[in-house]
């Protein structure tokens, strides 16, 4: 069985005993009651792990350091129009499973859901925690970047390198896509889709529409689906 995993966004020791943040000390304890003597794993986000033993309620003893990369060799992007809280929870949640490098939250005319500039830092903030605990789940030793909201225009209004696709039920097919170099971006449109005039604003940016089938998904599944199919087609699936 797996060992607990906890995030320490701090410089691990290769060995020697370590204070535990509270954060870490309220899951293991209070949430999972591991107890003196159990063991953990340790990842500080930027590519390290230690495997430790409990000493007492607060620290543990570090046993091994280890840098472990578990990264995909894909850098995918996942550009995911908002939607409601709880959708929004499960895209990142497994687009962070699925390997991904970053996701961009993009307030596109037709997202329903609207949100004040104190709610969109406090739903940026927990999307960063959701995120955290994928890769404690999923045994990612980097932490994805989450980037905070802003419109699809001012995101497309910036030039970027790589390959770009808009997921559309209008694009062409997977199965006739070339090897996708460099950076690899997926927007994914709101519940009823992109606008016209947002469609041609990504294409004049660069994006290609791409078809992942005769069925139409729900924007919640759509990136994840194609995350999976670049994934099995040229990553690490």
């Amino acid at each position: 069985m797996p060992l607990p995993r906890f995030h320490c966004p701090r410089d691990i020791p290769s060995s020697g005993p370590f204070a535990l943040d509270a954060d870490v000390r309220r899951h293991a304890f209070r949430v999972l009651r591991l107890t003196k003597g159990e063991e953990v794993v340790l990842f500080d986000g930027k590519g390290s792990e230690a495997r430790c033993r409990i000493m007492d309620d607060s620290s543990v003893e570090i046993l091994q350091k280890n840098f472990v990369d578990r990264e995909s060799k894909m850098s995918i992007n996942l550009v995911q129009s908002l939607v409601s809280t709880e959708k929004l929870d499960w895209v990142v949640q497994k687009a962070v499973e699925l390997g991904v490098k970053s996701v961009q939250i993009v307030e596109t005319k037709r997202s329903v859901v609207k949100l004040s500039r104190d709610r969109a830092k406090k739903r940026e903030a927990h999307w960063l925690s959701v995120a955290v605990s994928a890769c404690e789940q999923c045994g990612r030793n980097h932490v994805p970047e989450i980037f905070g909201i802003v419109s699809l225009a001012e995101w497309l209004s910036a030039r970027r390198q790589g390959s770009k696709y808009l997921l559309s039920p209008n694009g062409s097919s997977l199965k006739e896509l070339e090897h996708p170099s460099g950076e690899i971006f997926l927007l994914a449109g709101p519940e009823g889709g992109l606008t016209a005039e947002e469609e041609d604003l990504a294409s004049r940016a660069g994006f290609l529409a791409l078809s992942l089938g005769p069925r139409i998904l729900r924007t919640e599944t759509a990136g994840l689906a194609a995350i999976s199919a670049f994934q099995a087609l040229w990553g690490d699936f």
